[in-house]
């Protein structure tokens, strides 16, 4: 199935900490480059998460954005030795200053060390962390199987186009060779009683040889079923497209090069500019 490498996905999911989220974009690129970007408690949790995109994903630039956004209620805990090594403390002065004022809860909250961040088990984060990058790159992966769908079927029109070109030049090539070796007899007609038919012969076949484009036509048709056949396989085809496509603008300009009617040269010129047009697809197919 055809793929785009242009996409956008996004997941959420409330943990004990607050909200977690991930955003995925990805572009094109000649390989798979993954730039993540996470909160630092969570960044030792990097390398599981290049597995996970690289298990789904071949090739683009993927930017992924991962945010914790803390809950004011469960941000903050209690450091449960701070507390008590504050309670040893006051005990310790109120043994030597019996009238001393109670202190306030309010007050023990403000003393150094006392409140923390919440603490979450590093192996529960890290399944949060998956789960919801699962999530983003199952909504990725059929975003780029959506647009890659799209692009597919417009490179399939391009190619019907590139058919009916080949078929017209087909149809015409015959008329070529009869109409070059008429104005040839025409040219001749005065001397032609000079000349040996043979020569005539041999020079008519070295023309038809020069200008034979049957080779072309042929291959271009192998290129155009085989890109085809490619846009079909599940397997990843950008290279293998790319690759196709040097090919069919390679005899595209062999056909133009070997023209000597203007219809041929019109006929090159058609092919490459369906053969640019299929390029700028491909360039962003997976």
């Amino acid at each position: 199935m055809t793929q785009s490498m242009t996409a956008y996905a996004q997941a959420a999911v409330t943990t004990e900490l607050g909200e977690l989220s991930c955003e995925l974009r990805s572009v094109n690129h000649r390989y798979l480059e993954i730039a993540p970007r996470m909160p630092e408690e969570l960044r030792a949790h990097e390398s599981a998460l290049r597995d996970a995109i690289s298990a789904k994903l071949s090739r683009g630039r993927v930017d992924c954005y991962i945010r914790l956004k803390e809950s004011e209620a469960t941000s903050l805990e209690p450091n449960a030795d701070a507390a008590l090594n504050f309670q040893a403390l006051l005990e310790d002065i109120q043994a030597h200053v019996p009238g001393m004022q109670a202190v306030r809860a309010i007050d023990v909250l403000r003393w150094p060390g006392i409140l923390q961040s919440r603490q979450t088990d590093p192996k529960v984060m890290k399944a949060h962390l998956l789960d919801i990058l699962d999530q983003a790159l199952d909504g990725m992966v059929k975003a780029r199987a959506k647009e890659g769908e799209k692009m597919a079927d417009l490179i399939q029109q391009r190619l019907a186009g590139m058919r009916d070109v080949i078929k017209n030049v087909e149809g015409f090539l015959p008329e070529i060779a009869a109409n070059y070796r008429t104005r040839l007899d025409e040219k001749l007609a005065d001397i032609k009683d000079q000349l040996d038919p043979s020569r005539l012969e041999q020079e008519m076949v070295i023309f038809l040889q020069k200008t034979d484009v049957a080779e072309e036509l042929d291959r271009l048709n192998v290129h155009i079923e085989e890109v085809a056949s490619v846009l079909a396989k599940p397997e990843p085809a950008g290279r293998r497209l790319d690759f196709l496509m040097q090919e069919l603008n390679r005899e595209a300009n062999t056909l133009g090069s070997k023209a000597q009617d203007p219809r041929l040269t019109k006929a090159s010129v058609d092919l490459k500019v369906l053969i640019e047009q299929v390029r700028e697809q491909v360039q962003n197919i997976e």
